[in-house]
């Protein structure tokens, strides 16, 4: 059995812009001869490796702690592209995770540098999955993410955005992306992890 973590060390990890970055205060130290050490943060829901719940985007939707565990937690199918994914990519994305594992097929991530389109959204809102991943901080344009995270939050679909797959292969493996259990959250950092089941 061989284990991927796919997440960003939190004090150092990517931050969408504008958000705020992780704090990180030494409440106790055992160097300065205090009897142990004790450490505080502050950070964004939506910091490094993290998920969106639908209540990111929908004034209704799911929040991070009643969303479905098994979103997030079950076989998953990495895919590797880079640049924009289109309808046409996320069809053939699909096609080959269902080939290989049809439980895989309700959770994709995507390796690489890219940007899930509109189009590729639509495709993979209605086939039903449950989880879609990718490596950049955001689903969808930088600039423009609302139209995206609008089709799949929309859809019950689960967004696991910041991963880091460079060392993973294409595959079949089992997610274990759960959330902090936060209650009436928009989102949540994870630890994210693949593990090779096979292996």
């Amino acid at each position: 059995m061989k284990i991927y973590d796919i997440s960003q060390e939190v004090f150092s990890c990517q931050v969408y812009p504008g958000d705020p970055k992780p704090e990180k205060k030494i409440l106790k130290s055992m160097e300065k001869g205090e009897v142990y050490n004790l450490t505080a943060f502050n950070m964004c829901a939506h910091n490094g490796t993290h998920i969106d719940a639908p209540f990111h985007f929908i004034k209704d939707g799911k929040t991070v702690d009643e969303i479905c565990l098994e979103a997030v937690v079950g076989m998953a199918y990495v895919a590797e592209h880079n640049g924009i994914v289109t309808a046409d990519d996320a069809e053939k994305i699909l096609k080959k995770a269902k080939k290989q594992n049809i439980d895989s097929a309700k959770r994709i991530l995507i390796k690489g540098d890219v940007e899930v389109s509109l189009e590729a959204a639509k495709v993979f809102a209605s086939s039903c999955i449950c989880l879609l991943g990718n490596e950049p901080q955001a689903i969808g344009p930088q600039n423009a993410p609302m139209a995206v995270h609008l089709e799949l939050l929309g859809a019950g679909v689960i967004l696991l955005e910041g991963i880091r797959l460079s060392k993973v292969p294409e595959g079949v493996y089992l997610l274990n992306a759960a959330p902090l259990n936060l209650s009436g959250a928009d989102g949540s950092p994870c630890r994210a992890v693949l593990i090779d089941v096979e292996r």
